[in-house]
């Protein structure tokens, strides 16, 4: 009798978290996202000569958590679905296990690459953690700072990406500084209403 393999219960949620994430971007984008198949540790890692052999689209399928829609071609997403999270260790400024997470999403990612964890914890909520580097509009977060990794921002899911829809795509995409001006401006004005 052949067995089937089963996966792990921590697996399956996050491959349904990872899942979540695409249909929430398909839906607010209206372009498919979908669930990578596998992980990015096809081209992560000690994997990263594959990317030699691989166009660009093969790449994009292969990084990251969820393939990003045709027009964020410079989107890189992780995704984690945990019982708990410490965060009072990111108040110390060393949360070990955010920064191994940041560390598997920066892995595979390009030099101008919009790079987005998203984390989810039961009774907690949703949060995406976005680099400081690049201008976001939000009046709530906590800022991280990883030794080797730089500086981050947490920012609640809802509140996120109310305010920054339209920068993730700009950013995700070709970089065009005025409208990116533009778009901060509405941002900020919408939240001062």
């Amino acid at each position: 009798m052949i067995s089937k393999s089963m996966s792990s219960p921590s697996k399956d949620k996050g491959s349904a978290f990872e899942r979540e994430i695409a249909k929430f971007l398909t839906k607010l984008y209206g372009e498919s996202f979908i669930r990578a198949p596998g992980s990015g540790a096809y081209i992560g890692g000690s994997n990263q000569r594959r990317k030699e052999f691989l166009h660009e689209g093969q790449v994009r399928s292969f990084k990251g958590d969820v393939v990003p829609g045709q027009n964020f071609g410079r989107m890189n997403i992780e995704c984690k679905s945990y019982a708990d999270f410490p965060f009072h260790l990111v108040l110390t400024g060393d949360c070990k296990q955010l920064n191994s997470w940041l560390a598997q999403l920066m892995d595979v990612a390009e030099a101008d690459d919009l790079n987005l964890l998203f984390m989810k914890f039961n009774r907690k909520g949703k949060f995406v953690v976005v680099q400081s580097k690049l201008t976001w509009v939000t009046d709530q977060f906590l800022y991280y700072t990883s030794s080797n990794l730089g500086d981050w921002l947490i920012i609640e899911f809802d509140h996120f990406f109310k305010l920054n829809k339209d920068l993730v795509k700009t950013y995700s995409g070709t970089i065009d500084t005025k409208s990116i001006l533009n778009i901060q401006t509405k941002s900020l004005i919408s939240i001062n209403t």
